[in-house]
């Protein structure tokens, strides 16, 4: 469908007024306006505040697989790559 000039002009009213109420809506919770550009070049150290927060997080374990669970999914990527190679062949 070609959009004609009503349906453009149209929907420029319509993105105006998502707009005014975005900087209605930043505004009021003390967004300040304008978003902030994102930085470019290198990323700044972290800082205190950082560092004691990811302290205190509770570290990660790995999951671990058991021999029985590697060797099940072994078995099928070899089943797998042996009916890819059958049906290879016969074609």
């Amino acid at each position: 469908m070609i959009p004609n000039t009503e349906t453009i002009r149209r929907a420029s009213e319509i993105l105006s007024q998502i707009e005014s109420l975005q900087t209605e809506f930043v505004g009021l919770f003390g967004g300040g306006g304008a978003p902030a550009a994102k930085r470019r070049g290198r990323p700044r150290k972290a800082g205190k505040a950082v560092a004691v927060a990811a302290a205190a997080a509770p570290v990660k374990r790995r999951r671990r697989m058991s021999a029985a669970g590697r060797a099940r999914i072994a078995a099928a990527a070899k089943a797998r790559w042996a009916k890819f190679r059958a049906d290879k062949k016969s074609a």
